[in-house]
């Protein structure tokens, strides 16, 4: 099979988990005969400092043109500290899902039995945690139109929009991943108080008699927040609108022990983009320390999602648990024992794939 893919490492520590992550592709390519073709592009500060865009022309070609987008992070905090910048990296993410259409972020949430250790909550709340988040990507207070400030700046507005066609393709989304799980879907929103919420409860009321076999729950928000902690075993598929889900997958992220370990996918009308969830890391820049699991478990989502690999997929899944159950893994989760650099866990794990 031919896989053609578009490679953003982005800022900070993107480039070296990139690699990690692309190595391990061009071995799963090796290893199962499949004709792999890549090529690298700008994103992020990375692209502002090169030709003063975060998501240049030339980049979106890349992605359009490719089955799929391999993607590693973005922000800087010579950005972060510039109230005047005019452009930021974090731009070039929200023009990246706008023109690509990806509307939907798909983040699995699981735990490795060697890692429980880790994880801030006790052991019996989150051994076989298994869940998925499903975030709306591309509408809400993010992209809501107007937007800005006052003249004197002393005050400011952001718009929340959803329409229903939006809503019902994310649900549409959610209602077929629950079906090929548990059969349990939660639709979070914040319905006693925002008209877009209620439109959310109101459009999946609607559908739910179309899905028999899906029991539905609908929760607030803050009820939710408080339940991903309380009782994290208690979700299946979980979707909700875009800030609610930026800010309740960042919550579910700390039960694994740890944000270097959890991917996503962002799937689109156009292509579909997989990155980790955590962010670029600054301070690990260069120094061969970053955590490189979530993005080669991102690779792994990507031959499952974008090209239907199943089998290429699972060897990656059993070589990172493998690394993880051999401790022979970076500074975040080690214990024990040594802590590994980033490249020397991607070696192991490329070794894992060629000796399987």
């Amino acid at each position: 099979m031919k896989l053609t893919i578009a490679v953003l490492p982005g800022d900070g520590i993107g480039p070296e988990i990139i690699e990690q992550a692309l190595n391990v592709t061009k071995a799963i390519a090796d290893k199962f005969s499949h004709e792999l073709s890549y090529e690298f592009a700008l994103t992020g500060a990375a692209a502002i400092e090169a030709v003063g865009d975060p998501y240049p022309a030339e980049t979106h070609e890349l992605c359009m043109k490719s089955d799929a987008v391999l993607f590693g992070a973005i922000g800087d905090p010579k950005y972060d500290n510039d109230p005047s910048a005019k452009v930021r990296p974090e731009q070039g993410l929200l023009d990246m899902r706008q023109k690509l259409g990806l509307y939907a972020n798909i983040r699995p949430l699981t735990t490795f039995k060697s890692l429980i250790h880790k994880s801030p909550l006790r052991a019996e709340l989150v051994d076989g945690v298994d869940f998925v988040c499903i975030r709306e990507l591309t509408g809400g207070i993010y992209f809501g139109k107007p937007q800005g400030r006052s003249e004197d700046g002393n005050t400011a507005y952001d718009t929340c929009v959803y329409t229903r066609a939006e809503i019902v393709r994310i649900l549409e989304l959610a209602f077929e991943f629950a079906g090929k799980r548990r059969k349990k879907l939660t639709v979070v929103d914040k319905a006693n108080v925002l008209a877009t919420s209620r439109l959310w409860r109101q459009v999946a009321q609607e559908m739910a008699p179309n899905y028999p076999d899906i029991q539905v729950e609908y929760l607030l928000v803050d009820n939710a927040a408080m339940r991903i902690i309380q009782w994290p075993k208690d979700f299946d598929v979980m979707v909700t609108e875009n800030m609610f889900g930026d800010i309740l997958t960042d919550e579910a992220s700390v039960i694994s022990g740890s944000m270097g370990l959890l991917p996503s996918a962002s799937v689109g009308v156009h292509t579909s983009v997989f990155e980790p969830i955590h962010g670029s890391y600054p301070q690990a820049a260069g120094k061969n320390i970053a955590n490189p699991l979530a993005t080669i478990l991102s690779a792994a989502m990507m031959f499952e999602y974008a090209f239907k690999l199943t089998k290429e997929s699972a060897l990656i899944r059993e070589a990172v648990e493998k690394s993880i159950e051999q401790e022979y893994v970076t500074e975040d989760i080690a214990s024990g024992r040594k802590s590994q650099s980033t490249s020397l866990v991607g070696e192991w794990i490329i070794a894992y794939i060629k000796n399987k």
